[in-house]
C-alpha cells in the first residue's frame, strides 16, 4: 500500500470521526490537517474541497455496503430470512463503522448540488433493495400489506440509530443488536399467519 493511499485513508478516517463530533459545518479543514498530522495545503492536495472530501466518504461507505445487502436480497432464501439477514448486516455493519455511516445519514444533507445527485442515487438505490423485499413478501402473502415507503423508512431508521447511542461498553455485542433488530423488523412484517407460527416456534 502506497503511502498516498495510507494518507487518504487516514484524512477521511479522521474526518468522518470529526465531522461526526462538529458537525460537517463545525468542522475545519484546518482542525482535519492537525488531527491527521498534516499540512492544509497538503490536505487539500488529496482532496481539493471539504465537499469532495465527505462526498468519497459517503460513496465509499454506500458502495461496499450495497452489493452485500443486494447479493441477500436476491439470494434463493425464503423472504423472511432474506430480510433478516439484510437488517442483521446493515445494522452490523453501521456499528463497525458508525462515523462513515454518520455522515452518510447525518451529514449527507449538506451536500452541494454538484455531489448531491450521486449521493440521492447512491441512497434510492440503497432503499430500493429493501423495498423489493417487502414488496415480494406482500405478493406472496408471508408479509402483512402496509405502505412499503413507511415500512423500509422504519427499518432502516431503526438499524441506522444504532450510530447514535451503541457504546463498546454497553453490554450488547453488534451482532446481539442486529439480531434483535431483525426479529423486530421480521415479526413487525409478517402476516399473523407466520407471526404464531413464529411464536410457536420460540415456545418450543
Amino acid at each position: 500500500m502506497s503511502k498516498t493511499h495510507t494518507t487518504r485513508e487516514r484524512i477521511r478516517r479522521e474526518a468522518a470521526a470529526l465531522f461526526g463530533e462538529k458537525g460537517f459545518n463545525g468542522a475545519s479543514m484546518s482542525e482535519l490537517a492537525g488531527e491527521v498530522g498534516i499540512t492544509k495545503s497538503s490536505l487539500y492536495h488529496h482532496f481539493p474541497s471539504k465537499q469532495a472530501l465527505l462526498s468519497e466518504i459517503i460513496e465509499l461507505t454506500v458502495n461496499r455496503v450495497t452489493p452485500l445487502v443486494q447479493e441477500v436480497a436476491e439470494s434463493d432464501l425464503p423472504i423472511r430470512e432474506r430480510l433478516s439477514r439484510a437488517v442483521i448486516l446493515h445494522t452490523v455493519e453501521a456499528i463497525r463503522d458508525r462515523d462513515a455511516v454518520a455522515c452518510f445519514i447525518e451529514e449527507g444533507r449538506y451536500l452541494e448540488p454538484e455531489f448531491m445527485t450521486a449521493h440521492l442515487a447512491n441512497r434510492d438505490r440503497y432503499e430500493l433493495t429493501f423495498r423489493r423485499m417487502f414488496e415480494e413478501g406482500i405478493r406472496s402473502g408471508d408479509f402483512v400489506d402496509q405502505d412499503v415507503g413507511l415500512a423500509v423508512k422504519a427499518v432502516l431508521g431503526m438499524c441506522n440509530s444504532v450510530v447514535r447511542w451503541y457504546r463498546p461498553d454497553g453490554g450488547h455485542t453488534p451482532e446481539e443488536i442486529a439480531s434483535e433488530f431483525a426479529d423486530f423488523a421480521v415479526r413487525g412484517a409478517a402476516t399473523l399467519r407466520e407471526s404464531v407460527t413464529s411464536d410457536r416456534g420460540r415456545a418450543t
